[in-house]
């Protein structure tokens, strides 16, 4: 009896190892923890919000307010309740005033009530002689932090199917009216 018992101990020993040789993931390399980017590219983004004045120079404007707000200014210290839509110019350096590469476009929302912070959805949309098409983002934004990531979810032309991450930071603050985003893109899916 031990000499069957032993037999099939070995049996089910050689069928699970022939097994485990046989699946693809011990054959395959490991996926590098932190991959390199296929492609990095840095662009602002300038956002005038319109506060009743500035018609002729906003370029975001409240669309959605809480009871006790209104579409002029944005709503007690944390926004809570606002939606805001803009269609913003993005350059490659910091300056208001440079040639504008694409426009960035979308939404963004307060979403806590005692926080400071914020969920985008938005896209760069590009039509000039370096890039054309356009790179889709999403995700929170908690704004008091130095630096924040969201998704990149996808994109078109030049930028067909990217996938990555961007790295936002805040580059200028001047009060409920205007403010600065750097974004530092790093593409993981490049076609």
């Amino acid at each position: 009896m031990e000499s069957k018992s032993l037999a099939s101990t070995l049996f089910l020993f050689f069928l699970l190892f022939g097994t485990l040789a046989a699946s693809p993931t011990l054959k395959s390399k490991p996926h590098p923890r932190h991959p390199l980017p296929c492609k990095r590219l840095v662009f602002y983004f300038h956002d005038i919000v319109y506060n009743g004045k500035n018609s002729k120079n906003a370029t975001a404007a409240i669309v959605g307010s809480p009871a006790w707000g209104n579409k002029t200014i944005l709503a007690g210290k944390s926004h809570f309740g606002n939606v805001v839509v803009f269609d913003d110019p993005i350059t490659l350096d910091n300056n208001l005033h440079s040639t504008p590469v694409g426009r960035a476009q979308g939404f963004y929302l307060y979403d806590k009530k005692d926080i400071f912070t914020a969920w985008l959805g938005f896209s760069f949309v590009f039509n000039s002689t370096q890039h054309k098409g356009s790179i889709n983002f999403a995700g929170a934004d908690p704004l008091m932090n130095k630096t924040r990531d969201i998704s990149v979810i996808g994109g078109t032309g030049d930028f067909f199917m990217t996938r990555g991450i961007a790295t936002l930071m805040t580059d200028a603050f001047e009060g409920e009216v205007y403010f600065r985003l750097k974004v530092d893109i790093k593409l993981y899916e490049c076609w």
